[in-house]
């Protein structure tokens, strides 16, 4: 058997009960597949189903139409285990939009926050919604990103996603459309290896309202997989790729598992492989790593 679906229920929920299993390997069995036994990976959190016979997408539509109340996943069980970790910051790592915190200090959130969500759906050009936002900021000390840093919280399974992935010889990276203060602080309070995002321009102790060009956009966030995965010695598809926004979207197409992370309506129509569910140890389990692997 060649194939591998994971259910992944949310962490201490007991929502994936054994109806729930029966339900979705009733689910390929009626689409033509032949079903293995259960192996457990976190008990009523996670499991793994192997399967053969039929094709992915095959298998993705059969479970999305049992609609199970759990996330999901199918893969090829040979290449499943990652090399390369990427990830988004904002709404992936931490659970807020960085940015949208800075901007309460300015006292102009509500104003930054509607342009936020609108780009991260898609519905506006990223790069002029950054520019517009970060033009509301223009004068604020430089001194309020550290009190908007003490904002900021992780998403549940983020330390726990980079330590195992770490520990089991993986390099993981934060690429973020954000801003680098922020990015490097998550990276040294979760022990990424590599940091990349944009740079506020500040002059006098105050921030200017400008970015620094060229802003890290969809496509840089591109070129960042292909070359750290150069780098590392490895092809895009040795890597897992994670985000929520619409410039996640072209990284989470190329690496060789994407990941859209209870993301925006717009990336969810386009990802194949969705988490809506589970926390970011999902992407753990996804990979095979039973709770009992886990890093903290």
């Amino acid at each position: 058997m060649k194939l591998v679906l994971t259910l992944i229920a949310a962490p201490n929920s007991n929502a994936l009960t054994k109806h729930v299993v029966d339900q979705a390997a009733i689910a390929l069995t009626g689409a033509g597949a032949l079903v293995g036994d259960v192996t457990w990976l976190a008990e009523g959190e996670a499991c793994d189903l192997i399967f053969d016979g039929v094709t992915l997408d095959v298998a993705d539509t059969s479970l999305a139409e049992a609609e199970l109340g759990v996330d999901a996943i199918t893969q090829k069980i040979a290449t499943r285990r990652k090399k390369l970790l990427i990830a988004d910051m904002d709404s992936t790592m931490v659970t807020g939009e960085t940015l949208d915190e800075l901007a309460e200090f300015a006292g102009v959130k509500e104003r930054v926050a509607a342009i936020t969500a609108r780009a991260m759906n898609g519905e506006l050009d990223f790069e002029a919604a950054l520019d517009e936002r970060v033009g509301l900021l223009e004068g604020m000390s430089t001194g309020m990103l550290k009190e908007a840093w003490k904002t900021v919280e992780y998403t549940g399974g983020a330390k726990t996603l980079v330590a195992t992935m770490k520990a089991n010889g993986a390099f993981a990276a934060l690429v973020s459309g954000g801003f680098d203060f922020f990015t490097g602080a998550v990276r040294a309070e979760l022990g990424f290896d590599y940091d990349q995002a944009n740079v506020l321009i500040e002059a006098d102790g105050k921030l200017t309202g400008k970015v620094q060009k060229p802003v890290l956009d969809r496509q840089a966030k591109v070129d960042a997989l292909e070359a750290l995965s150069e780098q590392q010695g490895i092809t895009v598809e040795d890597a897992i790729a994670v985000g929520d926004g619409a410039n996640d979207l072209q990284m989470i197409s190329l690496a060789g598992t994407g990941v859209a992370f209870h993301a925006k309506p717009s990336v969810q129509e386009q990802a194949r492989i969705c988490v809506n569910h589970g926390d970011l140890t999902a992407l753990l389990f996804m990979q095979g790593y039973a709770k009992a692997d886990f890093v903290s």
